[in-house]
């Protein structure tokens, strides 16, 4: 008896509870809650709406980094399209709505394009991700050290003010935007395309089998990658208002973090941009913690890897155990 209750109850639980994005969410919020004990103003709208503005760029670098990963590769090329399309934004400050979009649109053909070079370079070339995404990455710092060759520059006001403003009194410009992704992705989940890239991830050569054109599911996945990447930097161009050809460099190891923090397996396969996202706010939210409860600055890159342990570890204990009860 005892048995046959289990049985139909492990699926949905197991699910439920192996789920990146399920099990970040709560970290998160037992993280928030620690803020909101030790910092009065952490439910404000300023403060709120701080916190998003700095997840923003994480979150959206995450999202991209999570299509590849998802679909069996890795690209390191993240670094180099932040850093690249912060110092085109600080070199060429557009003013106003339409130059906002102007320069969104030059950040997004800069990141499209570099995708496009390594999803050919991947897909097409086979030549391994984690190589020839560091060789694109690399030329991409260099580009940036030419367009500009010290922190400097400034971005556009219209820019760095309303992209980081609040709407009505309560709502967060930019995590409106990060909505916006969230729903096309889960648009895409609904797609053909969606259930390809799971595909190739999962297996490749049986996709390929099915009718999948696995090459150009890669390609377009690169492409995707990009993009979102060029919208980190310019996120992150809003956010600091100034450029920094390095301005990427920290997005090598946060970025993976935030992936791996999200519950997306590295093997391919599995996963989703939310959990990412969700971990990419975790680990912005943990800077904000420690700083309000006294700890030195220098420590937050120690807990930070201490929270992708036992985020890791907890979801594979997880794992574990729903398998063991739906196998009993």
């Amino acid at each position: 008896m005892t048995v046959t209750t289990a049985q139909p109850m492990a699926p949905g639980w197991k699910r439920a509870l192996s789920d990146g994005a399920m099990i970040i969410t709560i970290v998160y919020l037992l993280l928030y809650a620690i803020y909101a004990s030790s910092e009065p103003s952490a439910l404000s709208v300023f403060s709120i709406s701080s916190l998003i503005n700095n997840t923003a760029p994480l979150a959206l670098a995450a999202a991209g980094a999570t299509l590849v990963i998802i679909c069996r590769g890795f690209d390191l090329s993240v670094a180099g399209v932040v850093s690249v399309t912060n110092v085109v934004m600080a070199v060429m400050p557009l003013e106003g709505p339409w130059g906002a979009l102007g320069s969104l649109a030059i950040c997004l053909a800069i990141g499209g394009f570099i995708g496009l070079i390594n999803g050919f370079l991947v897909a097409y070339l086979k030549l391994q991700s984690i190589a020839s995404t560091l060789g694109v990455m690399i030329v991409c710092q260099g580009v940036a050290l030419v367009i500009l060759d010290a922190p400097g520059g400034w971005v556009a006001e219209w820019v760095s003010y309303e992209l980081t403003d609040v709407l009505f009194g309560f709502l967060p410009v930019s995590g409106l935007i990060l909505l916006g992704v969230v729903g096309l992705w889960l648009l895409v989940l609904r797609s053909n395309l969606g259930l390809a890239i799971y595909a190739v991830g999962a297996d490749e050569t049986s996709a390929g089998l099915s009718g999948i054109a696995t090459r150009r599911v890669r390609l377009l996945v690169y492409v995707g990658a990009g993009l979102l990447y060029a919208c980190a930097g310019y996120m992150l161009s809003a956010q600091t208002a100034t450029g920094n050809p390095n301005a990427g460099t920290p997005f090598i190891i946060l970025t993976f973090a935030a992936v791996a923090i999200g519950g997306t397996s590295f093997a391919g396969g599995s996963g989703g941009l939310i959990g990412s996202m969700i971990g990419a706010a975790t680990l912005m939210l943990l800077q904000k913690v420690l700083f309000s409860t006294g700890v030195a600055s220098f420590y937050t890159g120690m807990f930070q890897g201490l929270i992708l342990v036992l985020a890791i570890l907890f979801r594979g204990s997880i794992v574990a155990l729903a398998t063991r009860r739906g196998s009993g």
